[in-house]
């Protein structure tokens, strides 16, 4: 098999690559009938020079590759008829920026295996990015927690020249004696939030007595989706039930607004579960929370201060209860929102690694050797000019059909 690594075409740049250099070079070296090719790109975290010097071939020109590799959305320009390409086409959830895209990978007859869509036997995804946002996310929540309260400075994550360095900026934090921290969410993107957390003198505390207690310490409490929801006739809550049902619940999250300074979302959230936090919950006199770090960035969604995405290069707005606007974030009434919507972006090379280090182990025997569980071809959206089974539901968007 011959995979070419793409260049990145996304505005604004992003730099980070499926593969980094040693790790193209360990694949043929493991597999060795593999070989990669590289196009060249003026933005990589990881320059041209570094995979050549690594034996990896550069050429421009990838028509001549079984498979292509990228990380984000190829532009349609780019996409090369009768190919298989790899990458997040950001399409499964009909989204309406990409829906041309969706009708490209159709007609130019794309053979389209999208990241989001590996998954185990289990259906639980088992590649991304989310480790790293949970990492930056977090280390963002206190770079603007400082910078709300005018305490300390932190150096961008973007402007470090890896994580050791971005995590030597952690000892400049000074937090209040009685700094209380909120999480939701699990899974790679709360873990990798816990990464962080861990670095610092902060004590962990289990959600009743974080309500309960009182402390001299920094302390924060991370939440199971049973501790902010509950059935709204009463009865016990249900984890799969309120996955199937959840219209049949409601959010008990108002509990923790006059409890914590900082609130830090790491959950998954569908559009059929209640909001967590609503506009009315933050009209409440005695509000306590003051900076949101919504590393999830669902806007217009569960989190009512997260109206807007925010960029790397102007990471913090604010956000008015009272009047439901965007204001200054520094104004004394305002929560501070931080909802970089690419956070791994700022720590490219690390977030970069990590995600070549889990394609090398889980899917690139299931590309080159045996593939039990079908993992490849569950993760296939179309195939032979038409949508793969299993996403016939996104045929009207692929016809240029927007329903959301």
């Amino acid at each position: 098999m011959k995979i070419g690594l793409i260049r990145e075409g996304k505005v604004p740049p992003d730099k980070r690559v499926p593969l980094t250099p040693k790790q193209c070079k360990y694949l043929m070296v493991l597999y060795p009938e593999l070989e990669i090719i590289v196009q060249p790109s003026p933005i990589r975290a990881f320059k041209d020079e570094e995979y050549s010097e690594q034996g990896i071939e550069l050429h421009e020109d990838l028509s001549n590759c079984d498979l292509i590799l990228g990380v984000k959305e190829v532009n349609i320009q780019d996409l090369i008829p009768n190919k298989k390409f790899m990458f997040f086409s950001h399409t499964i959830k009909k989204q309406a920026h990409n829906q041309k895209l969706m009708r490209a990978l159709i007609d130019k007859n794309i053979e389209m295996i999208d990241y989001e869509l590996i998954k185990d036997k289990k259906n639980k995804r088992i590649i991304g990015f989310g480790r790293y946002a949970g990492i930056v996310g977090t280390y963002n929540a206190f770079l603007t927690y400082g910078l709300k309260k005018g305490l300390y400075e932190l150096r961008p994550a973007n402007q470090c020249h890896d994580r050791k360095e971005m995590e030597a900026e952690l000892k400049k934090i000074k937090l209040p004696k009685d700094t209380r921290i909120v999480l939701t969410g699990f899974g790679r993107v709360g873990n990798g939030a816990r990464e962080i957390l861990n670095l610092l003198p902060i004590t962990e505390m289990t959600s009743e007595e974080f309500t309960s207690g009182t402390f001299t310490h920094p302390v924060f409490t991370q939440l199971e989706v049973g501790e902010y929801y509950a059935r709204i006739d009463g009865k016990p809550f249900d984890k799969a039930d309120f996955y199937t049902n959840p219209e049949v619940y409601k959010s008990t999250f108002d509990r923790f607004l006059n409890q914590a300074d900082m609130y830090i979302p790491c959950h998954y959230w569908s559009s059929r579960s209640p909001f967590i936090i609503t506009n009315e919950d933050l009209k409440r006199n005695d509000l306590r929370l003051s900076v949101v770090a919504d590393i999830s960035c669902d806007t217009d969604g569960p989190i009512a201060p997260t109206i807007r995405p925010s960029k790397i290069v102007d990471p913090v707005y604010g956000y008015d209860p009272h009047t439901e606007q965007e204001v200054d974030f520094k104004n004394s009434n305002a929560i501070a929102v931080m909802a970089i919507d690419n956070l791994p972006c700022e720590l490219p090379k690390d977030a970069s690694e990590d995600f070549g280090n889990e394609l090398s182990k889980v899917v690139f025997p299931c590309l080159l050797k045996e593939d039990p569980d079908n993992i490849i071809g569950r993760a296939t959206e179309t195939k032979n000019g038409m949508l793969n089974y299993g996403f016939l539901y996104l045929q009207d968007y692929a016809n240029g059909v927007l329903t959301h």
